[in-house]
């Protein structure tokens, strides 16, 4: 049916006009998730650096014990 001249670009050109064809519904959902998605990349990114200059990570912060054996009685 195809001949044998079916190349590298031949095919990233086909490639790219049957993912266009049967795929075009869910580009606008799949560039939407992306964005988000780097959005919360970046702002995970963003807060690990603030916690990074503080110099203690938010979940290994020293609590207050309430059972102190300097504490009077």
């Amino acid at each position: 049916m195809f001949g044998g001249n079916l190349g590298g670009w031949t095919g990233l050109i086909l490639l790219l006009v049957v993912i266009l064809l049967f795929a075009a519904p869910k580009l606008p959902q799949l560039a939407r998730s992306l964005g988000q998605s780097m959005t919360i990349f970046k702002k995970e990114i963003k807060n690990k650096d603030v916690d990074g200059e503080s110099g203690t990570d938010a979940g290994t912060a020293p609590k207050a014990d309430s059972t102190d054996s300097s504490s009077t009685k």
